[in-house]
């Protein structure tokens, strides 16, 4: 099983062939929704990417980019269409071949456990790490996190995504749902983490060599009775703000740090 959800490989596979041309912001078949707010924070790191790509591209330099517990592969079919994709050497690791979607554009696919450390991995290889919706999977953190950084180049960008709760939420998640009898569980049962914004942020700062540029939220107002505001580009732009503006209050944070030293 991959660290993400496998709620995105389920729609893959059940998505009638009509649904199936509905792409969340064009490229994304995991949702009909056309700005699926559940997706936004890999549209939105995928814009940025690219424009990293095309900075470092003027620079006449490649940017290398390890996708950590990269899926089916969200976050390279969001890159794929982008204009400086072709200036990026991309990599991704998992704990199983979960790739769906051209693995041959991988320069390197490692298959291994995050908490294992990646010996594999030479150290300071990438200027882009990537690790989404990944550490609230793993029993202990100390070792991944460190490996994060450890395979990051000085004055490269890490972007980390977990799911967030208001607190006390996060330890009501983390120490009472686990005694629940399973039908009572929600979805991501798998979860072994449960963070806050400000649980997380003292995670990160755990790791000296990172300094955390920016923090932003998604998914402040989703789903339900209003899931069919996502096929409008206002509401999405709507929920970016607010995500920017009170990203503690968002379902999902995204970090983005960058190691110092």
């Amino acid at each position: 099983m991959w660290y993400g959800s496998g709620e995105h490989v389920w729609a893959l596979m059940t998505a009638s062939h009509s649904t199936a041309r509905r792409l969340a912001f064009g490229v994304d078949p995991s949702r009909p929704e056309r700005y699926s707010l559940r997706q936004a924070r890999y549209a939105a790191l995928a814009d940025d990417i690219s424009a990293w790509a095309g900075a470092a591209a003027r620079r006449g330099k490649t940017l290398a980019l390890l996708d950590v517990g990269c899926g089916w592969g969200p976050l390279l079919r969001h890159l794929d269409t982008k204009p400086h994709f072709d200036n990026i050497e991309i990599s991704a690791a998992d704990v199983t071949d979960a790739a769906l979607y051209r693995k041959d554009l991988y320069r390197d696919y490692v298959i291994g456990d995050l908490t294992g450390g990646y010996p594999e991995i030479p150290s300071e290889h990438y200027e882009i790490v990537v690790c989404e919706q990944v550490l609230e999977h793993l029993a202990a953190l100390d070792t991944a996190m460190a490996t994060l950084v450890r395979v990051l180049r000085p004055g490269g960008i890490l972007v980390i995504g977990v799911p967030i709760f208001l607190p006390p939420l996060h330890l009501a998640r983390k120490h009472l749902v686990p005694l629940l009898p399973g039908s009572l569980r929600p979805d991501d049962s798998t979860h072994q983490q449960a963070f806050s914004l400000a649980s997380f942020l003292r995670e990160l700062r755990k790791q000296p060599a990172l300094t955390v540029e920016t923090v932003r939220g998604f998914r402040i107002i989703s789903g339900g009775l209003l899931r069919p505001l996502e096929n409008y580009r206002w509401w999405w732009r709507f929920n970016r703000r607010l995500g920017e503006l009170l990203p503690a209050a968002c379902i999902e944070a995204q970090i983005i740090a960058r190691k110092t030293t």
